[in-house]
């Protein structure tokens, strides 16, 4: 199986942290983030990886290059334009061959989510893609209907709302985990260009395609975006559970 880790950020939440080094290499319990995530991948499943970099690039190179993460590692380097979490993805569109779906997982999230179970329930379900979502607090949201089926997307604090379609019920919310399952057919569809948001494909595609939500329980994950955050993720991680 094949991945994605989304590497190349600026890590501006984490401040003086990233000043002289990319979020992927801020260490979290004495491992840089990024290798939590390969480890992580590596021990659900995928034996194939392609990290994306911007920031600070040389030094995500120079890692990859000094460390034995077996073969399979492959950069796509965004140095000359970060490109976002969608024009990312498509940058590294001739990486995914195949029909097989791929996951595609941010580098500031610990979780001990079953990424297995996951592509599994995304094949069965016949979705294009599939997210991880839970129920916790957040600003932002996905919004779904009662067959966790994408409807929209929800700003709290613009009040921004994006319907895909116009559910029967009311729709719920669910904040999103930063871990996606996505099929390569997703790159037809995709008509984007330059820097955009996969976000906003979700939304457009959900219309006509199946895009569909994976419950997980919010106490097996974390974003290490900030400082505080990654004394918690060192918390959960001495506990036994990274």
């Amino acid at each position: 199986m094949k991945a994605m880790v989304l590497a190349a950020g600026l890590g501006t939440r984490l401040g003086p942290l990233t000043s002289d080094q990319p979020k992927a290499m801020v260490k979290v319990a004495g491992k840089p983030m990024l290798e939590w995530v390969i480890e992580k991948l590596k021990q659900d499943g995928v034996d194939e990886i392609i990290i994306n970099v911007h920031h600070y690039a040389g030094q995500v190179v120079d890692f990859i290059r000094e460390h034995d993460f077996g073969p399979g590692i492959t950069i796509s380097d965004e140095s000359d334009l970060l490109l976002d979490t969608g024009g990312g993805l498509k940058k590294a569109s001739w990486y995914f061959t195949g029909n097989d779906p791929f996951i595609l997982h941010n580098v500031d999230v610990l979780s001990n989510i079953n990424l297995t179970e996951m592509v599994k329930t995304h094949i069965l379900s016949g979705a294009l893609a599939t997210l991880a979502v839970s129920d916790r607090v957040s600003s932002r949201y996905f919004l779904f209907d009662n067959g966790m089926n994408l409807a929209g997307w929800e700003n709290t604090t613009s009040r921004e709302v994006i319907l895909s379609k116009t559910p029967v019920q009311p729709p719920v919310r669910y904040a999103f985990s930063g871990i996606h399952v996505i099929n390569p057919e997703i790159f037809k569809f995709i008509k984007e260009e330059g820097r955009f948001s996969l976000v906003d494909v979700y939304v457009r595609l959900a219309h006509n395609h199946i895009i569909k939500g994976y419950c997980h329980s919010p106490d097996h994950w974390i974003d290490m975006g900030r400082p505080k955050d990654l004394e918690r993720a060192e918390e959960m991680i001495r506990k036994g559970w990274g």
